[in-house]
């Protein structure tokens, strides 16, 4: 519990880090980005919730209960198809993201040492690190997609329908954190060693990352959820590789 405090915490100190060091500029791209795919997950989740929700009770074979099953189908068919566009927005917005958040970090890593960056975006470094992002985003998709759709199929009992969305939550949390650290964690460590890091400091990433998606389900907060996710990751990273 302590760890995953951390990772909660860790956000009030992210917001006025970037405010001190003006790193504001690095939210645009991201913005952008986030925008344009969130449009496209809102459109798609409308779209394809509707066809699951139908698809789930044209299973059920008995009239008894059939309306009160058809209304949790509704709700449980839109929150299963956020939860997968979410899945997907996320790793998207993430590689396409990682040049400008590896930088984000770097900054705010070289500030907490006390010495400054000069680091700049390149080309090879640009495409290195989506690289790195996008091979360990399919490896957490196809994990994440795995376990969503255990919850899936468990969340056709209806009594345990309200617990699978919260583990469903819970799992979304578990990848975003991940995804937020790996900004820092690229700079010190391979992949796996990096995937090691994070199964020893599980909660912390799950901290991290319950606070990541509250963000981006809030609204407009969508538009700086990851900058500041990763904001949030780098000193408790920093914290636990000098251990």
């Amino acid at each position: 519990m302590g760890n995953f405090s951390d990772g909660i915490r860790a956000y009030a100190q992210a917001f006025r880090t970037i405010s001190q060091l003006r790193l504001w500029g690095y939210l645009l791209l991201p913005g952008l980005i986030s925008l344009l795919l969130g449009v496209l997950l809102l459109w798609s989740t409308w779209q394809l919730s509707d066809n699951l929700s139908a698809w789930l009770i044209s299973a059920y074979p008995w009239d008894w209960g059939r309306e009160t099953l058809a209304s949790i189908f509704q709700v449980l068919g839109f929150a299963l198809t956020l939860m997968l566009g979410l899945m997907v927005f996320k790793n998207l917005v993430s590689v396409l993201s990682s040049p400008f958040m590896s930088l984000l970090s770097e900054k705010i890593e070289h500030h907490l040492a006390g010495r400054p960056s000069h680091s700049g975006l390149s080309l090879s470094r640009a495409l290195a690190e989506m690289a790195r992002g996008l091979a360990l985003a399919i490896r957490n998709l196809l994990w994440e997609l795995s376990l969503l759709l255990v919850l899936f199929l468990l969340s056709l009992i209806p009594l345990l329908s309200p617990f699978t969305l919260v583990l469903a939550f819970l799992v979304g949390s578990y990848y975003a954190g991940f995804a937020a650290m790996d900004y820092t964690l690229e700079r010190h460590l391979g992949v796996s060693k990096s995937l090691q890091f994070m199964k020893r400091n599980r909660a912390l990433v799950l901290g991290n990352g319950t606070v990541y998606l509250l963000i981006l389900l809030s609204g407009i907060g969508f538009l700086f959820a990851l900058p500041l996710a990763t904001a949030a990751a780098v000193p408790e990273v920093l914290k636990r590789i000098s251990k």
